[in-house]
């Protein structure tokens, strides 16, 4: 499954800083069962708008490591609030079937 969340950066933070604290957080987060990896991604003309999608091996998996999130990981994720407002775009199922054109 796909997590995706949307951030927008405050005035006076950067991209950036937010980055900074993503890159700590996502490598301890990487370490759960079940978690596949994580992309954050600049908006074409908005560099205030990230999106940011983790990748799960199932909901339940992403579910059991936000019920116990390690200290760590929440001292850096409450570090980086000043910077940034977060808001969930959703979960989202892997695909059973995807089309592609011709020659990809």
């Amino acid at each position: 499954m796909k997590y995706l969340f949307e951030v927008t950066i405050r005035e006076g933070y950067t991209a950036e800083d937010y980055a900074d604290a993503w890159v700590r957080a996502s490598e301890l987060i990487q370490q759960a069962p079940g978690a596949r990896g994580t992309e954050l991604h600049r908006k074409i003309d908005d560099p205030r708008t990230l999106i940011a999608i983790a990748h799960w091996d199932s909901k339940a998996s992403r579910d059991a490591m936000e019920a116990q999130p390690a200290p760590r990981i929440k001292a850096i994720i409450q570090s980086a609030a000043p910077c940034c407002e977060i808001r969930t775009v959703g979960e989202f199922e892997e695909p059973e079937w995807v089309v592609m054109p011709q020659g990809h």
